[in-house]
Formats: C-alpha cells, structure tokens, sequence
C-alpha cells in the first residue's frame, strides 16, 4: 500500500474515531438529562422505547469504536489492510469504502455465502 494511502485511511479513521466518540458523549449526556417522570403512561412509554432504541445504536457505535481503533493499532504494528483469512493485501478501494475490513473482498464474500448456507 502506498504511504499516500496509508496517512489517508489513518486520518479517515481518526476522523470517524472522534465523531463516534463526540456523538457517544452527547447522547448519553441526552439521556441523562431527559426526565423519566412524564405523567402519562404512553409518554414513559415513549421515552421508554427512545432509550432502547438510543442506547442499541450507541452499543453498535461501541463495537464500531473498537474496530477503528483495532485498526489504527494495525496500522502502527505494519498489519493493517492485510486480510485475516488469507494473507493477501486488502484493496485500498475496499478499505477507503469500509476501513475497518478485516478481510478482502473475496475471503469475506466467501464468508457471507458460508453464512448464508447456514442460516445465519
């Protein structure tokens, strides 16, 4: 992979490392501010089903953090864009549509069609 690539998908995933963290902390600030003591039952309710939904997207946003910075490691250790499964470099189209890939796009097709045989 060329250096040019490199210091561009590190930014990238710099970037898109503080945005995730900044929205994390903004929304869990939200939650803790929302008063739970509405007076009607279908406005708890309400508030109720926004806080699952709110705090599933940051669980996702959570696992999402940790791939980038699992890749941004890679990247200091000379590891990132290597796929998993084969050893093969990872194309730098791939990983500017989806940085955090662990896999190239044939190894990970594989995979999908593995998991699709067994009903995942």
């Amino acid at each position: 992979m060329k250096k040019a690539d490199l210091v561009f998908l590190r930014d990238l995933l710099e970037s898109q490392l503080g945005q995730l963290q900044h929205q994390a902390d903004h929304s869990m600030m939200d939650l803790l501010e929302k008063e739970n003591n509405a007076p009607d039952l279908l406005d708890r309710a309400a508030l109720e089903s926004e806080r699952d939904y709110t705090i599933r997207i940051r669980e996702r946003e959570s696992r999402l953090i940790k791939k980038i910075q699992k890749s941004l490691t890679d990247i200091e250790n000379g590891t990132y864009g290597i796929c998993q499964m084969c050893g093969e470099d990872i194309s730098v189209k791939r990983l500017k549509a989806r940085p955090v890939a662990r896999h190239c796009i044939v190894c990970k097709s594989k995979m999908e069609e593995m998991e699709r045989a067994a009903g995942f």
